[in-house]
């Protein structure tokens, strides 16, 4: 029976969630499978991949195909560079506790490289963030300067305004103070 290694769709629509499963090639894509070996999710960056290693490598060694982005997935893990080690052990390279030390060691630094990228990843978004942010102060600050004109420049209108009006009451108040009197002599001169 030739088996390949594959993606069996799940989730909803347009959020597609995946399990690594072991089946026959002439098996539909969601049809009957041979063994679930794990589970991949796109959605999430980055990619999560939870995987059974040692029945992936099971699979590898007895001639299980995978798919192009099982491959990437399994070589990601390390699952085809423990196969490479373990090749190099049946050929008598090296015995098994040196391909782990080598093994343990690619894998460490595999997840070192993921940190850093994920590190500057989280960092640039920091920079945008404070970025836009800076730029969205600076708009701030201008637009509550320009607020502060526009109000001293109606305040000074409105001043002004009161100002006229209050000199142009001035002389009115004056000519009817000095009116008063003339019109209070008459009075008096014709109450004698």
């Amino acid at each position: 029976m030739a088996t390949k290694i594959r993606l069996q769709r799940g989730g909803r629509k347009n959020y597609a969630f995946y399990s690594i499963v072991i089946a026959d090639v002439r098996a539909p894509r969601d049809g009957k499978i041979t063994e679930k070996i794990g589970t991949y999710n796109p959605n999430t960056n980055p990619a999560t991949v939870d995987l059974n290693f040692d029945r992936a490598l099971y699979w590898l060694e007895v001639g299980a195909q995978p798919t192009d982005t099982v491959r990437n997935i399994l070589k990601r893990e390390g699952v085809y560079m423990m196969k490479h080690l373990k090749g190099g052990v049946k050929k008598g390279a090296f015995d098994e506790e040196a391909c782990q030390q080598k093994f343990d060691a690619w894998k460490t630094s595999k997840e070192q490289k993921l940190t850093e990228v994920h590190q500057a990843a989280v960092k640039s978004r920091e920079d945008l963030a404070a970025k836009a942010l800076e730029q969205e102060k600076s708009k701030s600050e201008a637009m509550a300067k320009k607020l502060a004109e526009k109000k001293a420049a109606e305040a000074a209108a409105k001043a002004e305004a009161e100002a006229a009006a209050k000199a142009a009451e001035e002389p009115v108040a004056e000519e009817s103070a000095t009116e008063e009197p003339a019109s209070a002599e008459p009075e008096a001169s014709s109450a004698e």
